[in-house]
């Protein structure tokens, strides 16, 4: 019994005008990319933002490569689609009031000066830990909330980033303290004393 196409296989025959192909590689990948996705969009917004990273990833497949594996290459399209989903939230969106309680405050505070991973690790595994995070990257411009994400929150490398997101290493250098330095600064705006070192 012969085995399944391989993503090559399947891209070929889709190139080749056999756009029924196409749903082989989106049962293939379709959990994948909703996991990246929901790292990423409030839940209610996953389907949507994977949806739209399948549309691109057709109307693009013609400029798709082999030499790094087509989960890499739908990787990164997720990824800027849910910089996109950003973008646009943020266009639409009214300013943001805040109103963080003295614990979340406090968490936030040692977040942001903690040292340790793992130590940070376990707090955002926390219910409202998980709820202020998002609160916080809510201030953030949309390019820089992904940087942040990714590096920090997904430690993935400063030059994967910037290939996923399709800017220079230095501009997500400069990106990522920029962002902290956003947050330790919208902390203080709403009642943090000390705690949060500047870098």
């Amino acid at each position: 019994m012969p085995g399944k196409p391989d993503d090559m296989a399947l891209i070929t025959e889709i190139i080749s005008g056999d756009t029924n192909a196409f749903k082989f590689l989106l049962e293939r990948y379709e959990i994948r990319v909703a996991r990246i996705v929901a790292a990423h969009v409030p839940p209610e917004h996953v389907a949507e933002v994977s949806h739209e990273t399948f549309i691109r990833a057709f109307k693009s497949l013609h400029g798709y490569s082999p030499v790094k594996p087509f989960l890499n290459w739908l990787t990164t399209i997720a990824t800027r689609s849910c910089h996109d989903f950003w973008r646009d939230h943020y266009r639409r969106k009214e300013s943001l009031t805040c109103d963080l309680s003295l614990d979340g405050q406090r968490f936030m505070e040692t977040a942001l000066a903690e040292e340790s991973k793992d130590k940070f690790d376990s707090l955002v595994r926390q219910r409202e830990a998980q709820e202020l995070l998002a609160l916080l990257l809510d201030q953030l411009a949309p390019m820089d909330r992904m940087v942040l994400t990714l590096t920090y929150l997904e430690e993935r490398s400063t030059k994967e980033t910037a290939a996923m997101l399709d800017i220079s290493v230095p501009n997500v250098k400069v990106r990522s303290f920029r962002a902290k330095r956003k947050l330790k600064s919208f902390l203080k705006r709403n009642g943090i004393q000390g705690g949060a070192h500047d870098s």
